[in-house]
This record gives structure tokens, sequence and C-alpha cells, in this order.
């Protein structure tokens, strides 16, 4: 075997600030990097949210796998474009848009972006630094500039949530044996307890819908113990005029366009209690 092909092993390595950062990347999965750059050359719109959904409707149809970032025993930025959950589905959505608009189709710069919407101020820094609690993947993408949090401004009311699931089912997150894991995120949910967080609440979608855009990105808000968020999509006004929801659905676990509307499908998703709505900033 050549030289060349050994470097598309399933472990690179990237030099950033003279850190050596782990990336997990299969030759399956680069090879799926360059096929999809191929693939959505040419469907940047002057709308960045019609971007999102033109680059996000590429994925139509991918398996819906769950925790495929929880691989090995330290945390790497994991590259996986053949099975996606619901919040890697909208991360590489995000970061496949971001490059596509900054005209960059290279390697190095999709994970770049990648590790900067996933982790907390970009810095991939251990499992504690990535931004698992969706309510925070906000915030602090907000505070990147890369997206804005409008649920506020389209009708939504403030709650305040002890959002400590993890911490308080530490069993089921095989990362958080590891004592240093564990006080992280504790160190992060007790940050979160301090600041409310806006949810449109579910009988007030439909009303409020003409002021959600296609490309706007949707967290469903749930009433679970310990939990801010359950789901995550992708909003897409589709030919009946209506908002529908662009997912990973663990329905029929795979990409796809909800059939009913986004305000009828939540109707059928227990405990949720209604959406945040996040806009991607296209400049």
């Amino acid at each position: 075997m050549r030289k060349s092909q050994l470097l598309l092993c399933s472990l690179l390595f990237v030099v950033v600030n003279s850190v050596a950062q782990q990336i997990t990347c299969s030759p399956a999965d680069k090879e799926a990097f360059e096929n999809k750059t191929i693939e959505i050359d040419g469907l940047l719109e002057a709308d960045f949210g019609k971007t999102m959904v033109a680059v996000g409707k590429t994925f139509l149809e991918i398996p819906y796998v769950a925790k495929t970032l929880e691989i090995g025993d330290t945390e790497t930025l994991v590259i996986n474009l053949q099975g996606l959950d619901c919040t890697t589905y909208v991360e590489n959505v995000l970061a496949f848009s971001t490059s596509l608009r900054d005209g960059k189709a290279d390697f190095d710069s999709f994970i770049d972006v990648l590790k900067t919407i996933r982790y907390k101020d970009g810095k991939l820094d251990g499992y504690g630094s990535r931004l698992h609690y969706f309510t925070e993947w906000i915030r602090n993408n907000d505070q990147k500039g890369l997206v804005k949090d409008i649920t506020s401004e389209i009708g939504g009311i403030a709650i305040l949530k002890d959002i400590n699931f993890m911490g308080t089912h530490r069993e089921l997150y095989p990362f958080l044996k590891d004592d240093r894991n564990f006080e992280k995120i504790l160190a992060t949910e007790k940050e979160l307890a301090k600041e409310s967080f806006c949810y449109l609440p579910q009988d007030q979608i439909e009303a409020n819908e003409h002021l959600i855009q296609t490309g706007d990105i949707i967290a469903l808000a749930t009433s679970i113990k310990g939990l801010d968020v359950t789901h995550t999509g992708i909003a897409t006004r589709e030919k009946d005029g209506r908002i529908h929801l662009l997912h990973a659905s663990t329905g029929s676990m795979q990409v796809e366009v909800s059939q009913l509307p986004l305000a009828d499908y939540l109707k059928k998703v227990n405990k949720n209690i209604g959406i945040m709505v996040v806009r991607p900033m296209g400049n």
C-alpha cells in the first residue's frame, strides 16, 4: 500500500495553534466529503437559509444513527457523513453551507468550521468542551456570530429549568466514567441553571409560522426533567406553503422532510412543549 493511501486512515491529525488535535474520519467518510463538495457545488443562494435547505436536502435518506460521536476513549472531532443523528445533521449542514458561502471546498477548512460549531468557543478540549446541551449550543454559536436565537422575537416565553440530565444519568454516557469529564459536565450544568431560555409554546406555533424562515434551525423543547431539547432540524417551507421539518428522523430512521407541517408534527411528539428558533447568519 502506498504512503498516500495510508494517509487516508481512520485517525487523522491536524495542528491548530501548535496543539495536535485528533480527528476521526474513515476513508469512506473522507470520500463522502469529497463527493459532497461536488454535489453541493452550485447550490449557493443569496438567501443563506435557502442554501441551508438546498444543502440539507442532499442528505435525504442518509440513515439516522445515534451516538456517532461516542467513539474511543478520548474526545475527537468525528467526521461521519454516512450516519447522522439530529444534531450532527444540523452541524454538518451548517458547516457545508458555511464552507460553500466562503468558497472553501477543502477538507481542512471544513473541519475547522465543524470544530468551531461543535465545541465551546470553537476549541476542542476534551469531552466536556463539546456543546452537549442544545441551549448551550445555541448560546455559544450565537456568541460566535454563526446563528441568532430569534425565539423571543417571534413570541417566545422564558423558562428557567434545571438542565442536569447528563449529571443525573451518568450511567448512560460512557465518557462520564472518567471523573474529569463528569466534573466538567456538572460545571456546565451549574452554569446553565443560572440562565433561562425562551421557547415558542406548541399551541402558538401555527399562528407565528409566518415568522419562521426557510433554513431556520428548529430545536424541540421538552418537559422531560433535566432536559432542554430532545430533537433538532431545519425549517423548510414546502409547496403547500407551510413550514415543515427537514431532519434526521428517529421515526423513519433517515433524513427526511416531515410529511406533516411542523405545527402538526409536533403534536405527535411526546412531552414536547414548543420550539426554539435559531437563524443561521449568512454574512
